[in-house]
Parts: structure tokens; sequence; C-alpha cells
């Protein structure tokens, strides 16, 4: 009886064991075969952007994107022997992707003091991007600067350099999702005045039939644009990006992109 016994537990625990490692077996080939889709990309750089004309264009029939900013980075990245994938997201969205998630960069991003140290950049790919204060044509309040604009509502789009510096300096906003949005808000009294990017402001008051209803009032802040890449990518990735901008400028690219874009 206690041979058969030994011999039951004996078998028992071979069974077991034969359990356990077809279980041990089953995990290691179910997370092989999980994880090799992600293997297989490793090192694929994610390029998120949003739609900010004419630096960077969404294409609403197609999808496509394009614009000045978009082709200066994809030049980067084809220079650079790089695999990527290029999507657009609202801003913010955008934002939080480059700011937490390792291989994402971010463009066409202003640099400003507050965002330094959040992000590692290449640039600048754009050197002179100027932000206005917009007003309705018919409105008889002329502020001459942004201390005039004290008392009044901006519109801002959210995790926008203008939404962060207005905010830093306590004025008082009304932020939106898209910045296309804030022309109508504005024609409507949503807010007071309008606060965009020149290039893109104008841009879009063009794209919606507004440039007479809608003007520029002055100019209140000045920034250059980034690739805005996440903290975890490699200082040699960043440094070599950089030295093939710095190529593109002195061969001419960068030049002839800017050229292709500006508006006659």
């Amino acid at each position: 009886m206690g041979n058969a016994s030994e011999t039951w537990k004996c078998g028992l625990a071979k069974a077991n064991a034969k359990t356990i490692a077809s279980t041990i077996a089953a995990m290691v080939i179910c997370l092989y075969t999980i994880a090799l889709p992600l293997l297989s990309h490793a090192g694929e750089i994610q390029l998120a952007t949003e739609n900010y004309p004419p630096f960077n264009t969404v294409h609403a029939a197609t999808g496509e994107i394009s614009g000045s900013s978009t082709e200066k980075v994809i030049e980067i990245m084809r220079r650079a022997g790089e695999s990527y994938h290029l999507a657009a997201f609202p801003w913010s969205r955008a934002y939080n992707m480059s700011e937490n998630d390792p291989d994402t960069c971010l463009f066409s991003t202003a640099y400003t003091p507050s965002r330094r140290d959040k992000f590692q950049w290449v640039g600048p790919i754009v050197k002179n991007n100027k932000w206005v204060i917009f007003a309705r044509a018919d409105d008889t309040r002329k502020p001459k600067d942004l201390e005039d604009l004290r008392p009044y509502v901006i519109g801002v789009y959210r995790k926008a350099m203008a939404s962060e510096v207005l905010s830093l300096k306590q004025f008082k906003t009304e932020v939106a999702n898209y910045d296309t949005d804030n022309p109508r808000k504005l024609l409507a009294g949503r807010f007071d005045f309008w606060a965009a990017g020149e290039t893109h402001g104008m841009e879009i008051l063009r794209n919606q039939g507004l440039e007479k209803q809608i003007v520029p009032l002055f100019h209140f802040y000045q920034a250059k644009m980034y690739l805005a890449c996440n903290l975890q990518m490699s200082k040699e990735r960043i440094d070599h990006f950089n030295r093939i901008l710095r190529e593109m400028e002195s061969d001419g690219t960068v030049a002839a992109i800017d050229k292709k874009y500006r508006k006659k």
C-alpha cells in the first residue's frame, strides 16, 4: 500500500510538473505572439501633429498631411534612415503623447521657457512665427497692447502656446479644442478677442472666408517652432536630427520648402 501511494504521489508530481511546464510554455508562446508585432516596430518614431496650416495641413478629403514643417520633418527622417508613422490629432492629445510616450515627437511646437525641460528639441523648423490678437472688424474697442486686454476674455485653444503664455500672465481666456472654431466664436460674441499665430490665423480666415470680418490688431509674442521629442529618446538620435537639419539649411532644402509654401 505504501509503495502504491508513493508511486501515485510520484506520478502526480510528474503530472503537475508537466502541467506547469506546459502552462509556462503556453505563456511564453502567448507573450511572444503578443510581443512580436511590438518588437517588429521597436524604434519606429511616432510623429504627432495637428492641423496647423500652412506648417502642417491635414487634407480632409484624403487625410494626407502636408505643409512646410511636415516636409522638413519627413526629409529629416528620410536622411536619417528612420522608420516612422505620421498622424494628426487634436493638439492637446498630440502634446500629451509626445510628453509621455517614448519614441514620439511633436510638431510644429513653439519653444517657450515653460516647455524647455519637457522635451528634446530639433530645430528650429520655423524661425519666425509671430502670434497676434485678432478682433471683429466692426469692434470699436482699439487695444494697443496686451495690458489693454486685461478686462476682456481672449479666445485660445488647448495646450497652445498662446493659451500657456496668457494663462501665466493671468489673462482671462476661453479655451477651444480646435483653433478653427475660434473665428466663429469671436463673431458670435463668445469672447472679446482671439489670440493665434499670425500665419496660421490668416490661413484659417482665408479658408473660412472671414478675412473682412476679422482683422489682426497687434503682435504680442514671437517664438521659433521645433520638432519636440520625448525625453527618453536618445541624445545621439536628437543630435543626428539636428545635424541633418543644419545640412538641409546649407544645401538649400529648407529654403526651397519655405518658398514652396510662401504666400504670393
